[in-house]
């Protein structure tokens, strides 16, 4: 079942409350980002969470669905929620979806260029990050630039 599409039977375009999970990837200080094609910028490999899944299951599928890692030893970089949190979509569709972020520095696997949600996937240094972050992921992306302690609870 896709809960969302399920959801949206009931609710329509009203806001749907999701929980989102990602992965910062790390690999020589640097930080795995993929160039989204539906929004035009930058985040990091993630998604909504299935039901039944745990957090760390759904960080996990999203990262390998995503980029073609499989994802090692990952821990818990913060929890981020409030307003940047909201989104809606061309098509109408609201959300408001509370963020569960970990990080990891170990994987295995072919990182893939594209798919059909990324353009490509690149690892930037802390001081050069793209100026098109999605801007519902920044304040992680930024908090892991900044080197802020981990977890962080927004």
């Amino acid at each position: 079942m896709n809960y969302i599409a399920e959801m949206r039977k009931y609710i329509g375009n009203e806001t749907l409350l999701t929980v989102g999970c990602g992965i910062i990837i790390e690999e020589n200080e640097q930080i795995l980002l993929q160039h989204r094609i539906d929004e035009d910028n930058w985040c990091i490999p993630g998604g909504i969470m299935e039901i039944g899944e745990t957090f760390e299951e759904t960080a996990r599928r999203e990262s390998l669905e995503e980029t073609g890692l499989t994802i090692s030893d990952i821990e818990l970089f913060g929890i981020y929620s409030g307003e940047k949190c909201f989104v809606q979509y061309p098509n109408g569709d609201k959300t408001f979806s509370v963020q569960i972020i970990f990080k990891s520095k170990q994987f295995t696997g072919d990182l893939k260029q594209k798919d059909v949600e990324s353009r490509e996937h690149r690892f930037f240094r802390k001081t050069e990050l793209p100026a098109n972050l999605n801007p519902r992921q920044k304040s992680f992306i930024i908090d892991w630039a900044e080197e802020r302690k981990y977890p962080i609870i927004k």
